[in-house]
């Protein structure tokens, strides 16, 4: 037996593999907090290899050799009448998951009884023998149960029944000691008349049940260690700290401790913190010490008892957040505790949504009513009234802000268009019922770093929604939960946050340390503005891989110019439009490109359906009306009018309808002022001395023919069409510019047909972006709004496997892949990406890196996301 038996102190201890994996989760611990030589109650461990065989073995004479090693550590005595040392069992699997009873106390018969009292009362003592006999009858509960003996399991459970609520309640000493006197008979004979003989009765036991259960893989130990008391006197007490702060990360042990309690139960938790110095000065050095040991925070159980203090458990910490850890690691990083590859490989890259938006604290809402569940758009936490239409929560927000109220505001929308923006900028979360991640809500609330659910039970009817059967009145205040790990919720009423703040977060920094494994492939930002290029950079972004140019028509100054010049009856009128819109433009392309001053931006130039922009409600209409009867010199323009012009764009299916290129060749004077926008402001950054990397994206092209027209033009007879490379050459010599800037040209391939053609197309692009949402869509005939509304079905029998619009499905994969090897055929020099969403997904990076791809882009706030996935697929690979 003595090969199988191993002792563990605070000077003794063992870190052998073949012997680690004999003791199980609890045996490794303590073996762990053994070897730092730090105050550990000393113990020891009965092995796997004889624990389900000790049913069999004489153990008296073996057990007391043992304990006298522990004896001499506590100065206590097991089975002594006056100070009598008790201990305690711990069942140790292999798998955390395996559930055991917690059995205490043994020690503590009617011999030693009245000595344990002397030290912590009456009451007290007659508690803990109660304890002691719930946890052998729950041995025996389930040993009946092995056995088949019904009756007596049915005894059992009614004892251990009582006995819980014994425990749990306010009882006389009186009370205890009837209620053991009941149950004690349904243990062995001789259980409460000799220390010695209860333990040898109790370790048998156990291994009788460990031998009968046919879900014990033989890979359980038992442990063997001490009790002590926290209510042992009045210089004791018991406690728990964390090495750090779990939330903030700050370098301060956070915990209570229990003053002359044995544990939390019933006691009042002081601050850890204000402990006897002598005690805090020890906790502290215990705490680095075991955080640099471990490289993570840890949390620990200690007890003190007449004055001396015990560990009692150390542990991983699972309620830790991802700023705490991150500046756990960065901690141990500068200290030179761990090495850059080390802090690199210890964040998933999904737990850094965490920190870049906010969480909820969770004590805030406690008593708050709840609606559970909804589809993630956006991570993070956001609280605000509800409002149901862009134009309502605009009109709030102003007036808020006019009379120093609270801004923080929900749009609450059954879906978002493309006038919605502007809402959604504003707000601080997006409330939807239609879609998915993919949605329009969803993919503009990631862009703008806004949280995001949709709830598909969600009905709107005017200024009230109803979720539920719940009704929530439009000014009401939400609190919307979108944790990335976990079920999405909506709280009525109004909790707190705990706001992200990336540099105070450590994030920065861990950015520099990620960035130093990105190479060769790298992340670019979906950015339509200058702020959002400027977080992106702070981020880690290399350039913008997708800048939707229709974003920026949206802003209320500027829509309505873009709508005069959709419903134009002429090109003169279109074009006296478009001269309005083309310094507004010009000025967000400066920005833009310098902002990211050295790296790529590429412009998508306009993509989407022209009906998009018209408006979709009765007090958009009223304001366009009112907008163009102001420059309009004569008689007016019914609202009749602008409806039937409106209708005349409407198409049964705009995402393949006149969208895109196809926009370009119909009305070709829309990319024409773009293109003339974009080099005015490239030309004249470089006369500042600005380095410029303009890339040109045409959207939605299926064949060559359309790219060759956009990009060099065609003369037919009695037209002209004049390519985008002439009307560069154009500016470049007006503005007198010597030398011309280098820049791409390409197109998003974004059709199946598309991707098939990669190697003709290539003739005429010098980049591929996959626009691998309306991909997924072209491919799959899935539409990324209304899938939701039937994927439960097709996951119920296992149709797809997960949801494309999240992971790239492998026919997506393999349009991706033939469109990168046939354009590369063509052009060797061909840069090729992936911008949307899927460029966030750590799975979907990896695709993407296999595939010869170039970089991802994604929205700002996925930047660092993708960052670290790509810096461990690296690590992976230069660890192979």
């Amino acid at each position: 037996m003595a090969k199988n038996v191993h002792f563990f102190s605070s000077n003794e201890s063992t870190g052998k593999d073949t012997i680690l994996e004999k003791i199980g989760i609890r045996g490794r611990r303590a073996m762990e907090l053994a070897a730092l030589d730090l105050p550990i109650l000393p113990g020891f461990v009965f092995d796997s290899e004889i624990t389900s065989q000790m049913d069999t073995l004489p153990l008296k004479s073996k057990l007391k050799s043992y304990i006298k090693k522990l004896e001499t550590g506590t100065g206590k005595e097991f089975g002594n009448p006056d100070n009598p040392m008790l201990l305690k069992i711990v069942i140790s699997p292999n798998l955390v998951i395996a559930t055991y009873p917690t059995l205490h106390n043994y020690g503590l018969t009617s011999e030693t009884l009245n000595g344990f009292m002397k030290f912590v009362g009456k009451n007290f003592s007659q508690h803990e023998v109660q304890f002691l006999l719930k946890g052998n009858l729950e041995i025996e509960r389930r040993i009946a149960e092995l056995e088949e003996r019904s009756k007596d399991v049915e005894a059992i459970e009614k004892a251990i029944k009582e006995l819980d609520v014994d425990l749990g309640e306010e009882r006389t000493t009186a009370e205890r000691k009837k209620s053991v006197e009941k149950y004690l008979k349904l243990l062995p004979e001789g259980f409460f008349t000799d220390a010695y003989v209860q333990l040898e009765i109790s370790l048998k036991r156990i291994s009788k049940m460990m031998k009968l259960d046919e879900l014990n893989q033989n890979d359980t130990a038992l442990l063997i260690q001490p009790m002590v008391y926290g209510n042992y006197g009045k210089d004791s007490s018991s406690g728990y700290f964390f090495t750090r702060n779990i939330v903030t990360g700050q370098k301060e042990l956070q915990g209570e401790f229990y003053q002359s309690a044995f544990d939390s139960i019933g006691a009042k938790g002081k601050d850890i913190n204000t402990i006897n110095k002598q005690y805090l000065n020890q906790f502290e050095n215990i705490a680095r010490e075991v955080e640099d040991h471990f490289k993570e925070i840890r949390s620990i159980r200690f007890t003190i008892e007449n004055k001396k203090l015990w560990l009692i458990e150390q542990r991983h910490v699972m309620t830790k957040s991802t700023r705490s850890e991150m500046r756990t690691l960065l901690d141990l990083y500068n200290r030179k505790k761990i090495d850059a590859e080390f802090v690199v490989k210890s964040v998933k890259p999904n737990q850094l949504n965490e920190i870049l938006h906010p969480v909820l604290n969770l004590n805030s809402i406690k008593k708050m009513k709840s609606l559970a569940g909804g589809i993630t758009g956006a991570p993070g936490a956001a609280i605000g009234r509800g409002f149901f239409t862009t134009d309502g929560l605009l009109e709030a927000f102003k007036e808020a802000q006019h009379k120093g109220q609270d801004t923080n505001l929900i749009l609450c929308m059954t879906a978002t268009f493309a006038e919605d923006v502007k809402a959604i900028e504003v707000a601080r979360g997006v409330l939807s019922s239609e879609g998915g991640y993919a949605a329009h809500a969803s993919v503009v609330a990631r862009q703008y770093g806004k949280v995001s659910l949709v709830k598909t039970e969600m009905k709107i009817q005017g200024r009230k929604a109803v979720i539920d059967g719940i009704a929530i009145n439009e000014g009401d205040y939400l609190t919307v939960n979108v944790p990335h790990y976990g079920e999405a919720a909506i709280y009525l009423g109004k909790g707190e946050l705990i706001e992200p703040d990336p540099e105070e977060s450590g994030m920065l920094d861990f950015i520099k340390l990620v960035r130093g494994f990105v190479k060769d492939f790298h992340v670019r930002a979906n950015a339509d503005n200058a702020r959002d290029a400027s977080l992106a950079r702070s981020f880690g972004a290399e350039g913008i891989g997708l800048c939707r140019t229709e974003h920026m028509f949206f802003h209320e100054k500027r829509i309505n110019d873009f709508r005069a010049m959709i419903l134009a009856q002429n090109p003169e009128e279109r074009q006296k439009a478009l001269n309005k819109l083309l310094p507004i433009q010009k000025s967000d392309f400066y920005k833009l490109f310098k902002t990211m001053a050295g790296y790529e931006v590429t412009i998508r130039l306009l993509d989407a359906p022209l009906h998009e922009f018209l408006p979709h409600n009765p007090a958009e209409m009223k304001r366009f009306i009112a907008y163009l009867n102001e420059r309009k010199k004569g008689s007016r323009i019914s609202e009749k009018d602008v409806k039937n012009r409106c209708d005349a764009l409407s198409e049964f299916n705009p995402m393949l309808g006149h969208r895109g290129c196809r926009i370009a060749v119909s009305y070709p004077e829309i990319y024409e002022m773009q293109i003339k926008a974009i080099f005015e402001a490239v030309y004249a950054l470089q006369k500042e001395g600005v380095k410029v990397k303009p890339e040109i994206m045409i959207p939605l092209i299926m064949n060559e023919n359309e790219l060759k027209l956009i990009v060099y033009g065609k003369k037919i007879e009695g037209k002209t069409y004049r390519g985008l490379v002439d009307i560069e050459a154009e500016i470049r010599e007006k503005m007198q510019v010597k030398k011309a800037v280098e820049y791409r040209i390409g197109t998003m391939i974004e059709l199946p047909g598309a991707a098939l053609a990669a190697g003709d197309i290539a003739r005429y692009a010098q980049f591929f972006s996959f626009g691998t949402n309306d991909l997924t869509q072209t491919t799959m005939g899935l539409s990324r709004d209304d899938f939701n509304s039937f994927m439960p079905d097709y996951t119920m029998y296992d149709l797809l496997e997960g949801n494309p619009f999240q992971i790239l499905n492998n026919n997506v994969k393999e349009l991706v892949s033939t469109a990168v090897k046939r354009g590369k055929m063509t052009r060797p020099d061909l840069c090729t990406g992936l911008c949307g969403e899927h460029g966030a997904i750590p799975d979907n990076i990896r695709f993407c890196m296999m595939a010869g791809l170039d970089y991802v882009s994604c929205s700002s706030y996925s930047v660092p996301i993708a960052n670290l996935a790509i810096a461990q697929i690296n690590l992976e690979k230069g660890n192979d």
